[in-house]
C-alpha cells in the first residue's frame, strides 16, 4: 500500500509540474517594450521580473519547401548557395574560395529532472533535437555563379565541432571538448590524418553551452576560443565554470592557455573590426528575468576585461538571484558596447569591409540572431547590420538584412546561425533548421569583390 501511495504522490507531483510548465509556455512573461528599445549603444533597461518557471515560447520548426526562402532587404537578393545539409552552423572561407561548414549539433544532453525534460522538449520543437553529424564539409563553387558545384566530407567522426581556423598549412578545429590541428594543403577535399591535440576545453556535464568558436590572431601566434557557461547564472556550481563564460587565448608555440576575458555568459561569434583591428564578439545574456531583460550584446573583447556574469549585467546591474553577492566587483567590470535585443540569441558575427553589400552596408557588423525561446513575442530569427563609425565603434539602430524566417503561424521555416563572406563578397548565412546556406547579394552585383579580411 505504501508503495502505491508513494507512486501516486510522484505522479501528482509530475502532473503538477507539467501543468506549471504548460502554463508558463502559454502564459509566461510578456514584453512591455518593443524589441528595438533593447538595442543600440544605450538599450533601455527595465526592472527585472524574476521567473520561477521560464517563459517558453519557441517557434516550432517547419522547414522550407523547395522554392521557398527568407526575405532580403530592399536592393538585395537571397538565393540558395547550398542545401541538403545536416544542421549547418559555422562557415569558414579558405584562401582558394572553398567554404568549410560545420554540420553539427549538441552532444547528447545529460540534464536530468525537470530541467532536462524542458531542455529536450525545447530542442525537439526547435528542430535541434537530432544527433550531431559531427562533420566538417567542404563546399566548392568552382564557376563562381553563387551555387555550390561539389560537396566533400573533409573531416568526419568529430565531437560536436564548431570553430575553424587555418594558419598556413594547419587547419584548427574546435570540438566541444578540445582543439585539434590537422595538416591541410590547398585543394584538399579529404583529411584522413589523426588530429593533434592543441588544448583541452571544459565540457563538464551538463555542458549547456556546447559551442566552441575559434579565431586566429592576425600574426598567427594565437587562437582565441569562445566558451559559454555551463549554466544560466552559476546554479550548477562555479567549480564547473572553470575557463567558461570566457574568451580563452591559446599560444600555439607552447599550447599555453589563459583566460583572456571573462564574465560573458555565452560568447559565440568572433571577428576582427577592420578599422581598429580589435577583436569583437556577440554574447547571449541570462534568462528568466522577464521578456525585456537582459539584452544580448555585441562588444569589443578587452584583455583582462570582465563583463559581469554571473553577478551583474550591463556595467553593474545586480542579478538578485545570485548568491553570494559580489557588489565590490562591479567597479572592475566592463559595460558591453552595443545591445542586440532581449533574448535574440546572437550567434554569427562578421564585419563588412567594402565587400559586395554596397553603400550603407560597407563598414559594420553583420549579426545572425538565432531567435528566442523564452520571450513573448518572439524576437530575433533574422540577420541584422550594425553600422560602425570612422573610429571603429557601433552607432545607431540595427538594420534588418534578412528576415521572413517566421511564418504567419509563428513557425520557424529556418533559423539563421552563422555568417561568412564568400569569394565574391556576397554574404553567406547558415540556416540550421532549414539545412541550407543562403547567399545574400546586391541586385545586379557581378564579378569578384574585395574579400573579407
Amino acid at each position: 500500500m505504501a508503495k502505491h501511495i508513494r507512486n501516486l504522490l510522484i505522479l501528482l507531483v509530475v502532473l503538477a509540474l507539467a501543468g506549471l510548465a504548460y502554463l508558463a509556455y502559454f502564459h509566461g512573461d510578456e514584453a512591455r517594450l518593443p524589441l528595438e528599445a533593447t538595442t543600440g549603444v544605450e538599450p533601455q533597461m527595465t526592472n527585472v521580473r524574476t521567473e520561477n518557471i521560464p517563459t517558453m515560447n519557441i517557434a516550432e520548426a517547419d522547414p522550407w519547401n523547395e522554392g521557398e526562402g527568407p526575405l532580403a532587404a530592399d536592393g538585395f537578393v537571397v538565393e540558395r548557395f547550398a542545401d541538403g545539409l545536416d544542421h549547418p552552423r559555422t562557415m569558414y572561407r579558405l584562401p582558394n574560395g572553398d567554404i568549410l561548414v560545420a554540420e553539427t549539433n549538441s552532444p547528447p544532453r545529460t540534464n536530468k529532472g525537470i530541467e532536462g525534460w524542458v531542455m529536450r522538449n525545447l530542442m525537439s520543437k526547435a528542430g535541434a533535437g537530432t544527433k550531431s553529424a559531427n562533420r566538417i564539409s567542404l563546399l566548392r563553387d568552382s564557376d563562381k555563379d553563387g551555387k555550390v558545384d561539389e560537396k566533400f566530407a573533409l573531416l568526419e567522426n568529430l565531437n560536436s565541432p564548431f570553430g575553424m581556423a587555418l594558419i598556413e598549412d594547419i587547419l584548427y578545429v574546435a570540438n566541444t571538448n578540445e582543439i585539434l590541428a590537422f595538416p591541410y594543403a590547398e585543394g584538399d577535399t579529404k583529411i584522413t590524418a589523426e588530429g593533434r591535440k592543441v588544448a583541452n576545453l571544459n565540457d563538464k556535464a551538463p555542458n549547456n553551452h556546447w559551442t566552441r568558436n575559434i579565431i586566429a590572431s592576425p600574426d598567427g601566434k594565437y587562437l582565441y576560443v569562445a566558451v559559454g557557461s555551463n549554466s544560466n547564472i552559476g546554479e550548477n556550481g562555479m567549480d564547473t565554470e572553470k575557463e567558461r563564460a570566457a574568451i580563452l587565448q591559446v599560444e600555439l608555440a607552447t599550447n599555453k592557455k589563459i583566460v583572456y576575458a571573462d564574465g560573458m555568459r555565452n560568447p559565440v561569434g568572433l571577428a576582427y573590426e577592420p578599422v581598429s583591428g580589435d577583436l569583437w564578439t556577440v554574447v547571449n545574456e541570462r534568462d528568466m528575468l522577464g521578456s525585456d531583460m537582459v539584452p544580448d550584446y555585441l562588444t569589443e573583447v578587452r584583455f583582462a576585461g570582465h563583463y559581469g556574469w554571473p553577478w551583474h549585467f550591463w556595467g553593474g546591474y545586480v542579478d538578485p538571484r545570485v548568491e553570494p553577492k559580489n557588489l565590490d566587483h562591479r567597479q572592475y567590470e566592463r559595460r558591453p558596447d552595443y545591445g542586440l535585443g532581449a533574448h535574440v540569441a546572437p550567434l554569427g558575427l562578421a564585419f563588412s569591409n567594402d565587400q559586395a553589400l554596397g553603400e550603407g552596408f560597407s563598414s559594420g557588423a553583420v549579426v545572425a540572431r538565432h531567435g528566442s525561446w523564452n520571450r513573448q513575442p518572439l524576437s530575433g530569427y533574422d540577420v541584422i547590420y550594425v553600422n560602425f563609425n570612422a573610429k571603429g565603434q557601433p552607432e545607431g539602430k540595427p538594420i534588418t538584412l534578412l528576415d521572413g524566417f517566421i511564418d504567419d503561424e509563428e513557425k520557424a521555416r529556418g533559423r539563421p546561425a552563422m555568417v561568412e563572406f564568400d569569394q565574391t563578397g556576397a554574404l553567406l548565412v547558415s540556416d540550421d533548421v532549414g539545412g541550407i546556406i543562403w547567399r545574400v547579394s546586391r541586385k545586379g552585383a557581378k564579378g569578384i569583390a574585395k574579400p573579407a579580411e
